[in-house]
Order: C-alpha cells, then sequence, then structure tokens
C-alpha cells in the first residue's frame, strides 16, 4: 500500500491529537509512586536518628548503671549484686519431743435425768445452765398416788400380820397338845403349813409397803453427780412417763477429760513412758492450733488399735477450773512424751530441701554463703533439732533464700542480727524476700536492671 494513501493519512492524522493525553495519563499514574519513595525515605531517616539518639541515652546511663552494679551495665545489671538476706544464729536448748493429736473434749459424766415413775410433774426446782451437787432436788412428781397406795399396802399388812400372830398361837396350842397325846400329828404339821403361809403373805404385804415408799422417794428428782444442768426439756404440769421423758442433762465439768488419737506408731513410745510410771502433760490448744487452753495429764491408752483408721485413743483429764473446755469442744491435743536436753536448735525458716536433701545457708564470713547438708530431729513447729552438720554459734540464712546458691555474695540487712525465734518467725512476701528489710538503692538496682533490659531488647526488634 502506498504510504500517502488517504486511509494511512486519516490514521495517522487521527492518533496525533491524543499524543499529548497519553503522556498526562502516564504522569499521573507515575505522581503517587514518587510520593511514596519519599514517604519511605523520610521513615528511614527518622528511625536512624531515634537509634542515634538511644545510643546517646545508653552511654549516658551506663556510669550509673554500672556503679549500681558492681560495674557489669545494661543487660547484665544484678548478676553479681549481692543478695538482702536476713539470718538467725544456731542455739543449743532443750527440745520437747510433742506428739499431736486431734481430741474432743469429753465429760466423765453426761446424765440425762428421767424419772423412775410416772405422775405429773409438779415443780421444777433447778434453773437452766446452774451448778449443782450430787443430790440437789431438781424436779417434783405428784406423791398423792403413791401416798394412797402406801396406806393401802399397810393396812393389808397390818391384818396379814395379825393372823400371821393368831396362826402361831394355834401352832402352839397344837404342839402342848400333840405332847399330850390329845391331837394328831397331822393338825400339828397342817397348822405349821398355815403359819408359813401367813409368813409368805406378811413378806409379800412389806415387799408392797417398800415399793411404795420407794416411789414416794422417787417423786423428789435428784441430781446423780456433780455439774452443770443444761435446757429444761420439759415444762412444769406435764405427764411424765417413768424411764421415757427427759427433764434435763447433767454434765460434769470439774475434772473433764479430752479423748485425742495418735498413730500407731507412736503408742510404744507412750507406753515405755507409762509403763515407767511417768506423768506425761498433754496440753489443749484451740481449733487454729495457736492459744493454749489448759493443761493437764494423761489418763489412760486404750486397749485397742481402731483398724480402719490406723489410730489409738488416748484419754487426758484437765481440772478445768476456769471452765475453758467446753463438752464436745474440738481442740488440738499435744502430748509431752520426753525432752531432748542440750540439743542444737535450728529455727525451721532456715530449713531447705533439694538435692542434698535437707539443708542450710550457712555464713562464710559476713559477704557469703555455702551450702550446708544437715540432718534433723525433732521439731516443735518453730525450731528444729539438728543431729549433724551445725554447731552451736553458726550463723545461717532464714530470709531471701530463694535466689541463693552455693559460694553467692549477700549483704545482710540491718536488724538482721536477731535470735533464732525472732528469725523464725519472719514471714517472707510472695517472692521470698522480707518485706520490712529491703534496702531502697536494692529497688532502684531492680529498676534499673529492667529499663536496661527494655532498651536492649528493643534494639534487638529494630
Amino acid at each position: 500500500m502506498n504510504e500517502s494513501s488517504p486511509i494511512r493519512t486519516d490514521t495517522a492524522r487521527a492518533y496525533q491529537p491524543g499524543e499529548a493525553p497519553a503522556r498526562e495519563v502516564r504522569t499521573r499514574r507515575f505522581r503517587p509512586i514518587r510520593w511514596l519513595v519519599i514517604l519511605v525515605l523520610l521513615a528511614g531517616a527518622g528511625a536512624i536518628g531515634h537509634r542515634w539518639y538511644e545510643a546517646r541515652t545508653d552511654k549516658a546511663a551506663e556510669p550509673a548503671t554500672a556503679h549500681r552494679t558492681g560495674g557489669r551495665g545494661g543487660r547484665h545489671g544484678g548478676a553479681d549484686m549481692p543478695q538482702a538476706v536476713g539470718i538467725a544464729t544456731v542455739a543449743t536448748g532443750d527440745m520437747p519431743v510433742i506428739l499431736q493429736g486431734l481430741g474432743t473434749v469429753t465429760p466423765l459424766a453426761t446424765v440425762t435425768v428421767k424419772s423412775q415413775i410416772s405422775g405429773y410433774l409438779t415443780q421444777v426446782q433447778f434453773r437452766e445452765g446452774q451448778m449443782v451437787k450430787a443430790g440437789d432436788e431438781l424436779a417434783r412428781i405428784d406423791s398423792r398416788p403413791y401416798e394412797a397406795l402406801l396406806a393401802q399396802y399397810q393396812g393389808q399388812l397390818a391384818r396379814d400380820q395379825a393372823l400371821l400372830q393368831n396362826s402361831k398361837l394355834d401352832l402352839q396350842r397344837y404342839q402342848t397338845l400333840n405332847r399330850q397325846d390329845s391331837i394328831s400329828k397331822q393338825n400339828v404339821d397342817t397348822q405349821a403349813a398355815l403359819v408359813k403361809q401367813n409368813e409368805g403373805t406378811v413378806a409379800a404385804d412389806q415387799a408392797l409397803v417398800d415399793q411404795q415408799k420407794l416411789n414416794i422417794a422417787y417423786t423428789h428428782i435428784t441430781s446423780p453427780v456433780d455439774g452443770r444442768v443444761g435446757l429444761r426439756q420439759v415444762d412444769q404440769g406435764n405427764y411424765i412417763s417413768a424411764a421415757s421423758t427427759a427433764i434435763v442433762v447433767v454434765t460434769q465439768l470439774h475434772p473433764i477429760s479430752v479423748v485425742f488419737t495418735l498413730p500407731e506408731d507412736d503408742v510404744a513410745r507412750v507406753m515405755r513412758q507409762v509403763r515407767a510410771g511417768a506423768k506425761l502433760t498433754v496440753r489443749a490448744y484451740d481449733r487454729g492450733d495457736a492459744h493454749e487452753i489448759a493443761t493437764g495429764r494423761l489418763d489412760t491408752v486404750d486397749n485397742q488399735i481402731d483398724t480402719t483408721t490406723g489410730t489409738v485413743k488416748l484419754r487426758a483429764l484437765f481440772d478445768n477450773g476456769d471452765e475453758e473446755l467446753f463438752p464436745n469442744q474440738f481442740v488440738n491435743a499435744k502430748l509431752t512424751v520426753d525432752t531432748v536436753r542440750g540439743a542444737t536448735l535450728v529455727p525451721n525458716a532456715a530449713l531447705l530441701q533439694g538435692t542434698p536433701g535437707t539443708y542450710v545457708y550457712l555464713m562464710d564470713g559476713d559477704n557469703k554463703v555455702t551450702v550446708r547438708p544437715i540432718k534433723t530431729g525433732e521439731t516443735d513447729g518453730t525450731h528444729t533439732v539438728v543431729v549433724s552438720g551445725l554447731n552451736p554459734g553458726d550463723r545461717v540464712v532464714t530470709d531471701g533464700t530463694d535466689r541463693l546458691k552455693d559460694g553467692a555474695p549477700v549483704r545482710i540487712t540491718e536488724g538482721a542480727q536477731a535470735d533464732a525465734g525472732k528469725a523464725a518467725e519472719a514471714k517472707p512476701d510472695g517472692t521470698g524476700e522480707v518485706k520490712s528489710g529491703a534496702p531502697a538503692d536494692g529497688t532502684a538496682d531492680s529498676q534499673g536492671t529492667t529499663e536496661g533490659g527494655r532498651r536492649h531488647r528493643r534494639r534487638q526488634a529494630q
């Protein structure tokens, strides 16, 4: 085709006007890309500036951090910082060997007072909660029906006694006639049998009279034991049935006993002391095992072991003069079976369990601790007997042991030179550090180490 063809010429002429708009479209298409590149460059410059600022800040903070952490900075701050600890001195003393068991206060006598006869309750002569003596009258039942029966039986007794007397006189006459051969032997024997019969009748009448006298005595209801009466269980005017209606409960309080249990493994140790005639002391503590209620002595040991629980029952007696022990009260009974004299005692707060077994952190001078395995014996809940491993006068760590290791540097907190008893009573918080013994600079060290760690993590993330 010829290049000068009208068709090609027209076509070329048709696209020439559109050339300028196409360039404008391409320009608008690449304009956002240029802005995006500019933003990326600005972000990179900001990141570089931020890292440069942090680097300057870290360099400025390093001298102060190194001073606080013993020459180490930033991320390793506090690794060799001396741990604040509390200590106690190993002492010598007597350690009582105490066996503890759960017990219940049990009265020596608890009597439910009931009437032995039936009748109407006419008088109530006690006040609820009062102390009574054995024989004191508590209530009274209408005695008139029994008095009437007594009079009737007494009349029968008098009549039968008269018949008996007459039969005896007849027997004497028959015996006289029999000696004179004026009467047969059979009549004498018959009269003798009649005398025996009348004697039996008189004896029965006498028993009825005595029974009614006893019933009249039963109308006066008395206390069988010394103790305290409880709440009245029947009111005056009610009809009481014999041996079925309870009137009141009387409980003996002086003395009172505590029945408690011990594991069967401890029975042999207790029985050796009992057979030797030792008077073993028993102390009763409240439910929380914090307050001593009363002190008594061991009275007896049960004769068999309960196979279901593997325990044996023991009874201890208490004077209970102040009435601190109350019937059916739950107590913790502590039986002292022996005393270890001159024992080496260590606070329980210093004892630890681990791979060496039972061990303590022993102060090696004033600035370092060492791990010392020990063997222990008896304990009273506050102190423990050390059989081997420690000597009196040694100092052991009682507070701040959770982050220690063998040879770790330590610093003794102010006021930590207390005796073993006070050191054992110190209770750490949840982190194992003593609440009242943490110094102010220790808090600053912890904060500086934590801040350095956060900066280090931010640099790694970038």
